[in-house]
């Protein structure tokens, strides 16, 4: 197979992509997955209700997002084998295995496969004053490392995303867009810059001098531009819809939970998009699902009532802005949680009120980019513990979601060692297009 230098070989279905990362593995048979049949130490306490595609339910503390499911597709199917964080979410936001059950990913690496983001930004620049790629609000650790995924990995640094810190703050302020030099000022300062690149006394690898080149374009573009400081103005928009995605101080957090930043997030993410941004990576939080104990306070008070009203507000939004056409929202995580209560498969344990780490069956959705409304794919066994019918890898995820962008995941590109490399080598899920 050839190598391929752009992206325009595939059909889009999506112009852009807003990627919502439940951190942690929120438990399917309590939120997405509901199996009211089950014995109570399976189906837990939380009881189910009915949603806008017909038969199908969730959990029923998600109330608005009942009512705004009739926009989505579930895919109930996803299984994979690895039962660590790091690892499994490498496997979730790049499409690219990972050692089986390996510890040895737990953070950033320039070997690492890119990113979503990364590769759009590589394949299908916008050539605008905003960043292709953005990611919200923070990187997070786990185990001593920034957790993988989020960045351009092999492509190089020139792709990594640019990182847009906590909207919801009171005094938030994009880091480095609050230029404080202007005019003459910073026009000199650039010229400075450039006159210094000139008169290196060492030797310094072209390619090397290029990334950093399209770095400090990237950079003068994002500082100089009008466009691209009102688009992070979160003051501009109507209380009315601010408060419809979620205040910060209107949310209640908990420990190991809470998601104050999650609404404004995602209200951020949206006028990026509306504003040509190729991708948007939201993050839940650090291990923010991860419910090993205290499982239920955690759902019902600090993870169902922000995920709720943030997910539901955006789809809702985006559908009444004609966005939601061309804009492909992907909620997906590195696993879900034990089909049984106390059951344990990690090193991090369970309570009696908790639930361990589950990569073997787990639910991911979609809305809008032109896949299927209302409709549900692939069926879990009857404790929500393995997939019954139709599975899906994260490889295939992987596939659909560049699909759906336009990028045929079949192609190759290069890593540092020029060695081609395929994007995804899943199938794509044929049953959500059409």
């Amino acid at each position: 197979m050839p190598d391929l230098l752009a992206a325009d070989s595939a059909k889009a279905t999506a112009k852009a992509c807003i990627l919502f990362f439940m951190e942690g593995g929120p438990s399917q048979i309590d939120m997405w997955d509901m199996k009211p049949k089950a014995p109570e130490t399976i189906r837990g306490p939380l009881q189910p209700i009915d949603t806008t595609i017909p038969g199908y339910q969730l959990c029923e503390h998600l109330p608005q997002l009942a009512r705004q499911m009739r926009h989505f597709s579930v895919v109930r199917s996803v299984s994979h084998r690895i039962v660590d964080h790091n690892a499994s979410s490498y496997f979730m936001l790049t499409g690219q295995e990972p050692l089986r059950d390996s510890q040895l990913i737990r953070g950033s690496s320039p070997s690492n496969a890119p990113a979503y983001g990364s590769v759009l930004a590589k394949l299908m620049p916008t050539e605008r004053a905003l960043p292709d790629y953005v990611h919200l609000p923070k990187r997070f650790f786990n185990c001593g490392h920034f957790i993988p995924g989020v960045l351009a990995g092999f492509l190089g640094d020139a792709y990594d995303p640019f990182i847009a810190g906590d909207p919801s703050k009171g005094d938030y302020r994009v880091p480095g867009l609050e230029q404080t030099l202007m005019g003459d000022r910073f026009g000199q300062r650039r010229r400075l810059l450039t006159q210094l690149d000139r008169g290196l006394d060492e030797p310094v690898p072209p390619r090397a001098l290029d990334r950093k080149d399209v770095f400090y374009e990237k950079a003068f573009d994002l500082i100089t531009a009008a466009e691209a400081r009102e688009a992070f103005r979160l003051d501009d928009e109507p209380e009315s819809v601010r408060r419809r995605y979620g205040l910060r101080r209107e949310i209640s957090g908990v420990r190991g939970g809470g998601m104050p930043h999650l609404g404004q997030c995602m209200l951020l993410a949206r006028r990026l998009i509306e504003r040509g941004v190729r991708l948007v990576s939201v993050w839940a939080g650090r291990q923010a699902f991860d419910g090993h104990k205290g499982h239920y306070q955690s759902l019902v008070k600090g993870l169902c009532p922000p995920t709720d009203q943030a997910l539901s507000a955006l789809v809702e939004d985006l559908s009444e802005r004609g966005l939601l056409d061309d804009t492909l929202v992907a909620c997906l995580a590195e696993f879900g949680r034990t089909p049984k209560l106390g059951q344990i498969t990690s090193s991090a344990g369970a309570t009696p009120d908790g639930r361990d780490h589950w990569p073997h069956c787990f639910s991911v959705l979609f809305a809008g980019g032109g896949m299927k409304a209302g409709y549900v794919h692939g069926e879990s066994d009857r404790f929500a513990a393995y997939p019954a019918s139709d599975p899906v890898t994260p490889k295939d995820v992987a596939a659909t979601i560049y699909t759906a962008l336009g990028v045929d995941p079949r192609q190759r590109i290069r890593d540092r060692f020029s060695r081609p490399q395929t994007l995804a080598d899943g199938e794509v899920i044929q049953g959500l297009f059409g």
